[in-house]
């Protein structure tokens, strides 16, 4: 539920600025943050999107923490396009249990151009529910983002990971001009940009401030900013990596609400592992949506009654916009 947008848009952050927002004093960032969040958003409202898997594994991207990349054995099974009837049917009962928005994500490197029609007639099912429609499917060509344009695409995802800087450590299977080369085409088709990043994939907090100014630069600020914690899979060359520490988590959030204040920031993959006072400092730090479903892709999310029992908790409500 957005009242207003009175907080100034920049787009000419500076790696410094960046850097010097991420360090600032904790209390002094959360309540920059919370003030500017006020300012656009109602505080006490989260949207809810729920993620369905409509094509699981078998990407021949090599992303170090993905479990669905055929480089690595993760127990990931490739599989087929789902049917529209299930999909269908996935989405009204999302519906029914309070998400807005439905997103579906596809493990390609970029769709073929029958899939892309399959995935067409999806959204225009979807969008038929009253349901704001999402999807994320690898790469696309402008004349691919025109056509789910056509179809009555609300939103695409695709995620920019990481800084410019650190992205070569992550993939080698595409190059980061690739991905704004993608989001460039979405925007031009007009659809809604929702890009955000990972943390905990061995960043510093310079290659933190990098992605978030990478963001807040683009000519247009993202529509939604999903801000994931790396969820470690036995398999993938992350698996290892050191869990990034809970107060640095909260200050990217509260630096991505000042750096694009008009955008939803969204508490994406990763929320299993947190608590519930760590969820809470996120949506006072400005996290406004978050994924609402037991599974995200092929991870676990937190269940159901445990988020309606965290917004009871909390006082907030799920907006309905």
């Amino acid at each position: 539920m957005q009242t207003n947008k009175n907080t100034p848009i920049k787009n000419d952050w500076t790696r410094e600025e960046a850097v010097s927002l991420l360090n600032q004093p904790f209390n002094d960032l959360l309540f920059s943050a919370q003030q500017i969040h006020r300012e656009n958003f109602d505080p006490n409202y989260v949207q809810l999107s729920t993620l369905m898997n409509i094509k699981t594994g078998g990407c021949p991207e090599d992303c170090a923490y993905c479990p669905q990349s055929a480089h690595y054995d993760t127990g990931v099974e490739a599989e087929k396009l789902l049917d529209l009837t299930d999909v269908l049917t996935q989405a009204k009962a999302a519906k029914e249990k309070g998400a807005t928005r439905f997103c579906m994500g596809a493990a390609w490197r970029q769709p073929k151009q029958k899939d892309l029609e399959k995935v067409m007639a999806m959204v225009e099912a979807v969008k038929a529910t009253g349901m704001e429609t999402c999807v994320t499917l690898g790469m696309l060509s402008r004349e691919q983002a025109k056509n789910l344009k056509s179809a009555g695409l609300d939103y695409y995802n695709h995620n920019l990971d990481c800084s410019p800087e650190y992205y070569s450590k992550i993939i080698s299977t595409r190059d980061y001009q690739d991905r704004l080369d993608t989001l460039d085409n979405v925007r031009q088709a007009e659809i809604n940009v929702c890009s955000g990043g990972i943390i905990g994939m061995g960043e510093d907090q310079n290659d933190r401030a990098g992605l978030l100014l990478t963001l807040a630069n683009m000519s247009k600020q993202p529509e939604s900013v999903p801000i994931n914690m790396l969820v470690q899979v036995e398999g993938t060359p992350l698996k290892d990596a050191d869990v990034p520490d809970a107060i640095d988590f909260i200050r990217i959030i509260a630096a991505a609400r000042i750096m694009m204040p008009a955008s939803y920031v969204r508490l994406s993959a990763g929320r299993n592992e947190m608590t519930d006072e760590m969820q809470a400092l996120c949506f006072l730090a400005g996290a406004n949506s978050i994924f609402y479903g037991e599974k995200l892709l092929t991870t676990d999310n937190p269940q159901l009654e445990q988020d309606k029992m965290l917004f009871e908790r909390l006082g907030m409500q799920s907006s309905q916009h």
